[in-house]
């Protein structure tokens, strides 16, 4: 007979937090290799950031372009890793059984979700500190409250996680791609980004001002150009559209 535990290494599922870590680490490392992420994620808002900031072409208003242009950009990075990468990314592993897999493996699915996460946080961190470089470089001077900052942050990823997962669980894979593209560059023009609402007629201002991207930038912007304090009415959207779209992602996500 053999005694117990004589066998090495023991069989069975490694512990939760090692699974996470390493599911989350695998999906950094797969984002940052994916050319096409790269462009969508960290060269098109850093691109927005040097063209807009050196180059007088929209009027944002009194003071420095880059003052206006650096709280929208930052809301750009969360919106293109949190919706649009997440979505495309999460709809073909979706198409080719990836998730099916997964779900089969000991890693359980809102643990996955937890490393996917994870991996969007951790790519946010690298495009918020290349960003600030270069809107630093630009001239950039940034007031206000560093946690409100940090709230806005985390409730918009929350806000573009749910409804990037939401798209991404219930559409086709290329209709996935096609949308969230779409969506994209929609928020991108209408979302105060680039373009202050104001030059918006008033009557689109108060449904564009009601949109996770201008909540995001404009919150943004009141704490890191105008030096507010907590923004509670644009955290108060974000919010609402975290709970709505993770509600619904989780309601309606569909694994295969």
């Amino acid at each position: 007979m053999t005694a117990t535990g004589t066998f090495a290494p023991k069989p069975g599922a490694a512990p939760l937090g090692r699974m996470i870590r390493a599911q989350a680490a695998l999906e950094t490392r797969m984002l940052l290799r994916n050319g096409e992420q790269l462009l969508l994620t960290v060269i098109i808002p850093s691109l927005l950031l040097l063209l807009f900031g050196t180059v007088d072409i929209v009027d944002t208003g009194e003071g420095k372009a880059v003052d206006f242009l650096a709280p929208g950009v930052l809301a750009l990075a969360v919106l293109s890793t949190a919706f649009t990468g997440q979505a495309i990314a999460t709809g073909f592993e979706r198409r080719y059984g990836v998730l099916k897999r997964l779900g089969a493996s000991p890693l359980p699915r809102w643990a996955l979700m937890t490393a996917k996460t994870c991996s969007v946080l951790v790519t946010e961190v690298l495009q918020v500190t290349l960003l600030t470089a270069i809107a630093f470089a630009l001239g950039w001077s940034p007031h206000g409250n560093p946690l409100a900052v940090l709230l806005l942050l985390l409730l918009g990823t929350a806000a573009f996680s749910g409804l990037g997962l939401l798209m991404a669980g219930t559409l086709r894979a290329e209709a996935t791609l096609a949308a969230a593209n779409l969506v994209f560059l929609l928020l991108l023009v209408g979302g105060g980004v680039i373009v202050p609402l104001e030059k918006f007629p008033d009557a689109a201002q108060s449904v564009l001002a009601l949109l996770p991207i201008a909540a995001l930038s404009d919150g943004l912007r009141d704490v890191l150009r105008d030096g507010a304090g907590m923004p509670w009415a644009d955290l108060g959207v974000l919010a609402a559209w975290a709970v709505l779209g993770l509600g619904a992602a989780g309601r309606f996500f569909r694994w295969e």
